[in-house]
């Protein structure tokens, strides 16, 4: 089907992640695409498909739509297949429009849209990590950025920006190895690796990574870990009563600040990092505090470099249900930039 054909057709949005799927939908010929009334949530444990979960959803709302954006949280295969990465479902892009009768789904990289949704924030969906300015999409004929953020997993994207058009990196960056840098870092490392073998950077820098890093820690200084949950952690580390958990979320700090570094000198994203995910808003005050931005920017002889480079928070509660909605103004043929 021509974009133009399909510039006002309802578009049904997916953000599948391990823990929660959520629903919008979008009408790709709005200034403000994703409909906010249209938003619902359910849990990926009490469902047991895409598809039934789907059709729950259009039979709560009412809805109708013929197409479909899928941001699914795990490796796409020939833009046609995803095994979700930290929940039990498979899916096909061809099996479900044929279920959900739709004319077609588009089937992406859950960082693929996290990293779309940059081109529709505004206002108060951003906050700033550090003394710097937040870059203007699209201001510049060649911008690069880079969007990490944890939630259940750790997940990393790239948005090219070229002579006013948009394309994404669809990574699984938050595989990558764990690189120690500091004593306390060496220590950890050794406790997960004895632990778990191989230690990714997802094993730290996601909710279940900061059960990781309170355990270790507890290892490192001799004390009783306690069977504690990341929501214990964060509350514990936000009241102070409990300095091991403080020092869990500052270290968590440290760590995240040193991967979205890198993942600067990787991609090249001299423009900027966005930082998302579920964790974000809960864990803010300790980003702003420094050590993320100490981290980020100790890189030796490109110091200088990383000095320059802003980092913003990303404080939209939706970001891949927006980023799905920029996807699917994207295939209505309608430009996202200089809208």
């Amino acid at each position: 089907m021509p974009a133009d054909v399909h510039a006002s057709v309802p578009t049904l949005l997916v953000d599948l992640g391990g823990t929660n799927v959520r629903f919008g939908v979008a009408d790709p010929s709005r200034t403000d695409p994703l409909l906010k009334d249209s938003i619902r949530r359910y849990r990926v444990a009490e469902h047991e498909s895409l598809v039934a979960t789907a059709k729950q959803y259009l039979a709560d709302t009412g809805l109708e739509v013929k197409r479909a954006v899928v941001a699914a949280a795990g490796r796409i295969e020939d833009g046609e297949t995803v095994k979700v990465t930290n929940n039990p479902w498979a899916i096909s892009a061809r099996q479900t429009a044929a279920a959900l009768d739709l004319d077609g789904v588009h089937l992406v990289n859950d960082f693929a849209a996290q990293s779309m949704a940059v081109t529709l924030l505004k206002g108060d969906d951003l906050v700033p990590v550090g003394p710097l300015p937040l870059p203007t999409i699209g201001a510049h004929d060649e911008q690069t950025f880079a969007i990490v953020g944890p939630g259940t997993g750790l997940g990393v994207g790239g948005l090219l920006v070229r002579q006013g058009h948009c394309s994404v990196l669809q990574t699984e960056g938050g595989h990558a190895g764990f690189a120690a840098h500091s004593p306390e870092d060496i220590a950890i490392l050794d406790y997960l690796n004895h632990k778990y073998g191989r230690v990714s950077n997802e094993r730290l820098i996601c909710g279940q990574g900061l059960v990781n890093l309170y355990d270790a820690i507890c290892h490192i200084t001799g004390a009783t870990a306690q069977p504690f949950k990341p929501e214990d952690i964060t509350a514990r580390a936000k009241d102070g009563s409990c300095p091991l958990c403080t020092r869990t979320v500052e270290t968590f700090a440290g760590i995240f600040g040193s991967v979205a570094g890198d993942l600067v000198l990787t991609l090249g994203a001299w423009d900027g990092v966005y930082l998302t995910g579920g964790l974000i808003p809960i864990l803010l005050p300790w980003l702003e505090r420094g050590r993320f931005r100490e981290r980020f920017e100790a890189k030796g002889r490109f110091r200088d470099i990383m000095e320059k480079v802003p980092t913003q928070a990303i404080m939209n509660p939706e970001p891949g249900l927006l980023g799905a909605a920029a996807i699917a103004i994207m295939e209505s043929g309608r430009p996202l930039l200089g809208r």
